[in-house]
């Protein structure tokens, strides 16, 4: 089964102890659960497989004229001048840099499939067995599980190398989601 790994959002301002989210809940789960290295290994791990690999960014343009300012989750982002996709901010970490022939899928919503060219991508590509992680369990990693199963894709989550504010609430979005995937372990999943 052609299969890719999905990079899930592993961006500066939301995994960098130095980032917009350096001194939240957020970072102290990515530190945790060792998060970025777990995630370093799984995209070796692919690519030492054959399994390509591809970067999803929420990212805006310096304006955020694509966040919307009255969402609760896009207003915010604006108003404090995150993500902006050319910034450092809105980079993939450094640890996970992507290759310069991997894609780089930048999005403006919660999910990589709404207003992207994913899905096309993957269908010319013959894409059939999407591998994701990243963060946050409850937001981009849920509606990349969700929205891929309901397109017909086999969907494998690698969840420890997901994180959430807290870990009750990635355990809640783990069970959530269990039944539109198979969840697995990063050090058996491609196996």
């Amino acid at each position: 089964m052609k299969s890719i790994y999905l990079v899930l959002d592993m961006q500066n301002d939301l995994i960098h102890p130095e980032g917009a989210s350096g001194k939240t809940p957020l970072q102290d789960q990515v530190q945790s659960r060792d998060i970025i290295n777990r995630t370093a290994k799984a995209i070796e791990t692919a690519r030492a497989k054959g399994i390509p690999v591809a970067y999803v960014r929420v990212a805006f343009s310096d304006d955020h004229r694509e966040a919307n300012p009255d969402s609760q989750v896009f207003g915010p982002i604006a108003r404090n001048g995150i993500l902006k996709m050319n910034e450092w901010g809105g980079q993939v970490h450094e640890a996970l840099a992507p290759k310069e022939d991997e894609w780089d899928i930048v999005k403006h919503r919660v999910s990589p499939f709404y207003a992207t060219k994913l899905e096309v991508l993957l269908r010319r590509a013959g894409i059939e067995r999407i591998y994701c992680s990243g963060v946050s369990t409850q937001a981009v990693v849920q509606a990349t599980v969700r929205d891929a199963h309901d397109r017909d894709f086999d969907v494998v989550l690698l969840e420890d190398c997901c994180a959430c504010p807290s870990a009750q609430e990635h355990d809640n979005s783990v069970g959530s989601i269990g039944r539109f995937c198979t969840v697995a372990n990063s050090e058996s999943a491609f196996e």
